[in-house]
């Protein structure tokens, strides 16, 4: 079984949000349609997937979760632009769309 942790950012990419899930695309569109209109995500409008991982081992995902949000926010816009240098959503990549 996969799990996917991931980051999502506002539209200036000034907000942040780290998670895990084993279904990533759903768990997107979630956010994206803010299906609990009362979350983080929903709030201030975090619906840009601009970074994830994936991993077979549970505790490992949920202990990357962990440190990605113990790191300064340098380091997690370093590790964003690493894959993602122009901070694109990539959400249509894992939809099999594209990005562009």
């Amino acid at each position: 079984m996969q799990y996917y942790v991931y980051i999502l950012a506002s539209v200036t990419n000034v907000t942040l949000y780290i998670g895990v899930t084993r279904d990533l695309v759903r768990r997107v569109y979630e956010h994206k349609h803010n299906a609990d209109p009362d979350s983080f995500t929903a709030k201030y409008n975090v619906h840009k997937l601009v970074y994830f991982e994936e991993t077979t081992d549970v505790k490992v995902a949920l202990e990357r979760e962990k440190q990605l949000k113990g790191w300064r926010r340098s380091k997690k816009n370093n590790l964003v632009e690493t894959k993602n240098p122009q901070w694109k959503d990539l959400y249509p990549l894992i939809l099999g769309e594209g990005t562009d």
